[in-house]
């Protein structure tokens, strides 16, 4: 296994499969590569289409490869993804985000149920971005697909998936929910929000000699530090600053993006 595209290819039967299987709605991919494709809507790279053909056209084309798609079924597609308006128009004239759309629409004429894209949100502008974010969103709760999706935006991804699978040098390191993965990296750091940092230290220095621990303080700015404390010591520690005239407006655990803890589970290896 290399990086992410190889990863997809191997996943479409699109390259020789060195080591391991590939399984997909039950069906091995080598040996029973109809039937596991069959369910299956991807885009690879980037999305084929002809330039000078309208992008109705070129669904009508797609939608030629396979049986039984309706003209009913194409006009809910492009419904779905929101080309309406444009649809009659050449694609030459439409915008890159456009046809990332018009991609989707035709991975997904034929009702799979799952849908693989490789960096699906690669050279958008943050509209373009925020409209593909909406309709993976969409396709996932109407169409009831399954979605797969590699990507070096960790931000991005953090928004709306709700799984990821991390692949460092190759190797997968880490498979669950993103959730639970950010949870981890947090530990127990909780921030505070205080009028006066200077008070603080001697406080928290206080609260570490009585109970012979070492609580890392952190100061992050002038008002606020953060702290690496069990839930059930925090009260302790609120008295002790109130005691000390320190004013608290506010404590809340820590919370981590999906890009710290992907840099706490790789080391800061290079996003694959």
């Amino acid at each position: 296994m290399h990086g992410k595209t190889t990863t997809i290819k191997l996943i479409l039967g699109l390259q020789s499969i060195t080591s391991g299987k590939v399984n997909i709605n039950g069906y091995d991919i080598e040996k029973e590569f109809t039937h596991a494709i069959k369910k299956v809507g991807a885009i690879v790279e980037n999305p084929d289409m002809y330039m000078y053909l309208s992008g109705y056209q070129n669904l009508k084309l797609v939608a030629n490869l396979y049986k039984g798609i309706t003209k009913e079924r194409i006009d809910e597609v492009v419904k779905l993804v929101k080309l309406e308006k444009r649809i009659n128009d050449k694609v030459s004239k439409y915008s890159l985000g456009m046809r990332q759309r018009l991609g989707i629409a035709q991975a997904i004429l034929h009702k799979p149920n799952l849908l693989i894209l490789d960096e699906p949100t690669n050279g958008l502008d943050p509209e373009g971005i925020k409209e593909m974010r909406e309709l993976l969103v969409t396709l996932a709760d109407k169409e009831k697909m399954a979605i797969l999706i590699s990507s070096h935006n960790l931000a991005e991804l953090d928004s709306f998936c709700n799984k990821v699978c991390i692949i460092k040098n190759g190797e997968v390191i880490e498979t669950s929910e993103i959730s639970k993965i950010k949870k981890e990296a947090s530990q127990e750091f909780k921030i505070f929000e205080v009028d006066d940092i200077n008070k603080v230290k001697k406080v928290i220095d206080d609260v570490n000699k009585a109970k012979k621990v070492k609580n890392n303080l952190i100061i992050l700015d002038e008002n606020k530090f953060k702290l690496n404390v069990p839930k059930d010591e925090v009260p302790e520690i609120i008295n002790k600053l109130v005691e000390n005239k320190v004013k608290i407006y506010e404590v809340k655990q820590e919370e981590k993006t999906l890009e710290d803890a992907f840099f706490e589970k790789t080391g800061g290896n290079v996003i694959e």
